[in-house]
């Protein structure tokens, strides 16, 4: 009995080391010095990152190298040898950047999988972080909304590498209901609200605007409706529908909160060639003329 209960015991405790086995992970301290990820072909390597990524992958290796990104986590599998290249994780709330030096080499007959890596960064950059927050924010020589434009229209339009990290910008959720048809009333666009961001107590939203007519439109800041401390279009005119200009994006800065309390409300949309807004409609009822 007590050489039965030893070879249990035994057997419990090997499970376990097996267990924390296939539960190990690598451990990657990000230092501002690319990190070595290898890969082997047809498995599967997971990161895991604790926050939103975009991966900027060369196209070289594209058709060889899966990549997916989802909450948190970056999946990597390679599907021919790849010899040394750089990826480029970036946080899609910051800009921050993280390297990567991946290699894939061809699996070797009966050796273990991979195991998953987690990224830190170092504890100091951390404190150093924590420290700046107690102390009170310095004077910006830059105004804020330009900040915050220059920064939408890098995420928009710029390559992945051109991206600058800007300290306190942060990616904010969008309603999925939100209604921007009162957002450019006299004119025939559509818009969209693609993404928006948040310093101090500004919020920018981006939106895209397409042309839904056959004309050409001067886009003009002052035709647009809602309370913005600022509005900047990436294009100065929209080509008509089905040319590749019939699109372009307006960057919308609001103080205190986003896009969605600084619209008008619906009701107040009117075509000035049919009739006039309703309080001059009123006042006509009152004495047949405007005062």
């Amino acid at each position: 009995m007590t050489l039965k209960y030893s070879v249990l015991a035994a057997l419990g405790v090997l499970a376990c080391v097996l267990a924390n086995a296939a539960q190990a992970v690598d451990i990657l301290r990000w230092e501002r010095l690319p990190l070595a990820v290898p890969l082997v072909v047809d498995q599967e390597r997971i990161m895991f990152i604790d926050r939103n990524v975009r991966v900027g992958v060369p196209a070289s290796i594209g058709d060889r190298l899966r990549v997916q990104s989802a909450g948190g986590a970056v999946y990597l599998r390679a599907s021919e040898p790849i010899k040394p290249t750089r990826l480029q994780l970036q946080d899609t709330d910051t800009g921050a950047l993280i390297l990567l030096d991946i290699a894939a080499r061809p699996v070797v007959e009966g050796e273990p999988e991979l195991e998953p890596v987690r990224i830190v960064e170092r504890a100091v950059a951390q404190e150093q972080a924590d420290e700046s927050l107690k102390q009170p924010p310095s004077p910006r020589e830059t105004p804020i909304p330009v900040v915050l434009t220059r920064h939408a229209a890098q995420q928009l339009y710029a390559p992945l590498r051109t991206v600058e990290a800007v300290p306190g910008i942060v990616r904010v959720n969008l309603r999925g209901d939100l209604n921007l048809d009162t957002l450019l009333p006299t004119l025939a666009v559509q818009g969209v609200a693609l993404a928006a961001w948040r310093l101090e107590d500004l919020w920018l939203t981006a939106v895209r605007l397409t042309n839904n007519s056959s004309d050409w439109l001067e886009l003009d800041p002052r035709a647009l409706q809602g309370d913005f401390v600022s509005a900047t279009f990436q294009h100065p005119n929209l080509g008509p529908r089905g040319l590749p200009e019939d699109t372009t994006v307006v960057y919308l800065v609001t103080r205190g909160h986003g896009l969605a309390q600084s619209l008008l409300p619906a009701i107040q949309r009117f075509d000035p060639a049919v009739h006039l807004p309703l309080p001059l409609q009123s006042e006509l009822q009152g004495d047949g003329h405007a005062q």
